[in-house]
């Protein structure tokens, strides 16, 4: 059995493709456990269908062939399409956390910041993976999305804008960011920037230009 559990260090730096998730997911499961299926492992592979094609364009048959699962089991384990879709975003939620990790970890505001964002861009550039962001994805194709996906989206930037104001605050109490700095300001300029990038990254391969914006935004702090 595996001891190293998934993280961030794995594949991309965020998330890996379904095959390798789910050997992993296989290696943790503990003898004797006994079930049809690995919810996780089905419900990462739901949640890079959706990842690359959006919620509408998804049918149930693609995703009855992802999962490897009978019309039965994905409706008694899921309820419908737009549960195992909010669950598949949640599963997401929880991986980016290992991303928000380095800003909650940094040694230093701006070493935090490169970090998050060296990663976040190999990610959103990563050929393997579907291009963007889940999240952002589900802002762009959902014209109004329901109350409990629109709760999550929101959850989703509170909770990154939040770390980043606490990292730059850090710096301002350690004299590495200007106590002048509107922080609350830069903190909003960094969490449009992260979603800016998942969207011009469907659109562009040069991920040099992102890289030489983000040295520009860091030597603005």
């Amino acid at each position: 059995m595996l001891k190293t559990k998934l993280n961030c260090n794995i594949y991309t730096g965020l998330f890996v493709p379904e095959k390798l998730y789910c050997f992993y997911r296989k290696e943790e499961l503990t003898i004797g456990r006994s079930k049809e299926f690995d919810k996780e492992c089905v419900l990462h592979k739901a949640m890079l269908v959706f990842w690359e094609k959006g919620y509408d364009a998804t049918s149930i048959p693609d995703l009855l062939e992802a999962m490897e699962l009978s019309r039965s089991s994905l409706y008694e384990t899921f309820i419908d399409k737009q549960t195992l879709y909010i669950e598949a975003i949640q599963h997401y939620k929880k991986f980016s956390k290992n991303k928000r990790n380095l800003l909650v970890n940094a040694p230093s505001a701006k070493v935090g910041i490169r970090q998050f964002f060296d990663q976040h861009i190999t990610s959103a550039f990563d050929d393997d993976l579907p291009k963007g962001c889940l999240i952002t994805n589900a802002i762009i194709g959902l014209d109004s999305p329901d109350e409990q996906l629109s709760k999550l989206i929101q959850d989703g930037f509170e909770e990154l804008e939040h770390s980043f104001y606490e990292l730059l605050s850090k710096g301002q109490q350690t004299g590495e960011i200007d106590p002048k700095k509107d922080i609350k300001a830069l903190s909003h300029l960094l969490l449009n920037l992260n979603h800016s990038i998942n969207i011009v990254s469907k659109v562009k391969t040069n991920k040099k230009n992102m890289y030489d914006m983000m040295n520009t935004v860091i030597e603005m702090l």
